[in-house]
């Protein structure tokens, strides 16, 4: 009987781990995409709104350069920051599961049997697998359960920062290809084309990733580009050199 409850366990954990890893990945992927899709709409409407304004290409050039290192930094620094407080946070919880194991270590075990007794599991299964796993490692069982924090394997604020660069930089660099090898009398107009179909592309990904309607990500993606593109292309017109 207590293999079987062991291998119930086992196999229990290991699933959940694996569903763990699998929504960790699409996370990641999916911040990705909406990081690529910043990076094309930011970066297409600068371009457009400085070769709606002039003819220098090398104006055009290092203001869409100097548009995508911005935005891609800023990110990396927003990711950066963001993360680097989840981490804290992370380890803060940790910390305060760690007093209270030493304060009350039998409450402490009486809530882990809760949490598989909610999950599912006979109260008295819930009790040995709780009794079990405190044995083995009970801040690392108390952190799986109740934080989802597997011990020594915090949020990678580097890896974020890392991340965010690369993405926008890959959806900025689309925009400003098209608005400078395009010949002149299709630079703007092929370049709301190229950028709309990236969005849409980038819409469809983020909403098939996030279980959404892709549809309506994809119509909504594409509106606030081309707005942004035409409120651009009119300033530029406006202030035309």
């Amino acid at each position: 009987m207590a293999q079987e409850n062991d291998k119930v366990q086992h196999t229990a954990e290991k699933t959940k781990k694996k569903s763990g890893d699998i929504e960790n990945r699409l996370n990641v992927l999916r911040a990705g995409v909406l990081g690529a899709n910043d990076g094309i709409i930011s970066t297409a409407g600068l371009v457009i709104g400085v070769a709606s304004a002039t003819t220098n290409m090398m104006t055009v050039l290092i203001a869409g350069l100097a548009g995508l290192l911005a935005g891609a930094f800023s990110m990396a620094g927003g990711e950066y920051s963001s993360v680097s407080t989840q981490k804290d946070v992370e380890k803060s919880e940790v910390e305060k599961e760690k007093k209270r194991l030493k304060e009350d270590f039998a409450g402490a075990e009486a809530e882990l049997a809760e949490y598989y007794q909610n999950g599912g599991l006979s109260p008295e299964l819930s009790q040995q697998v709780a009794n079990e796993l405190m044995k083995e490692d009970a801040l690392a069982a108390r952190v799986k359960a109740k934080l989802n924090i597997t011990l020594g394997e915090y949020v990678n604020p580097w890896s974020a920062a890392f991340s965010s660069i690369i993405s926008f930089s890959c959806g900025a660099i689309i925009p400003l290809l098209f608005i400078l090898f395009l010949p002149e009398l299709y630079k703007i107009w092929g370049t709301f084309a190229a950028v709309s179909l990236a969005l849409a592309l980038t819409g469809f990904i983020s909403a098939a990733l996030g279980g959404a309607p892709r549809l309506k990500a994809v119509v909504r993606n594409v509106i606030v580009g081309m707005l942004t593109m035409a409120v651009t292309y009119g300033l530029g017109q406006f202030v035309h050199i």
